[in-house]
């Protein structure tokens, strides 16, 4: 697996949007997940290609069926390497004060 792939899956919204769909729900089929979006079955299948591409969608046939599922193996991957090497508690502070900053009334 490569990170670059994982980035790139990552970078687009339709793609994200299809792995939270799987997170909440995994094991779809390609119908299911058009279900609600604003896209063709085709940009659906485009998408679900780069995500199992990039290893956070893997498919298991069943029947007819093909079953899509969440992998969520590779976003740990980058979270541990880009993520976790900076001092989380601080990073949880600082988006704190910045909640609280940008949440404050400006007089």
């Amino acid at each position: 697996m490569s990170m670059d792939a994982v980035f790139k899956a990552l970078a687009d919204a339709s793609r994200r949007k299809l792995l939270d769909r799987l997170f909440v729900r995994s094991g779809q089929t390609l119908g299911e997940l058009c279900e609600g979006l604003n896209m063709s079955r085709q940009a659906v299948t485009k998408h679900l290609c780069v995500l199992e591409e990039a290893n956070l969608v893997v498919t298991q046939r069943q029947g007819r069926e093909k079953l899509h599922f969440l992998n969520p193996v590779p976003i740990h991957e980058v979270a541990a390497r880009w993520i976790g090497k900076y001092e989380r508690a601080r990073l949880d502070a600082l988006s704190e004060l910045k909640r609280r900053l940008e949440g404050s009334p400006h007089g």
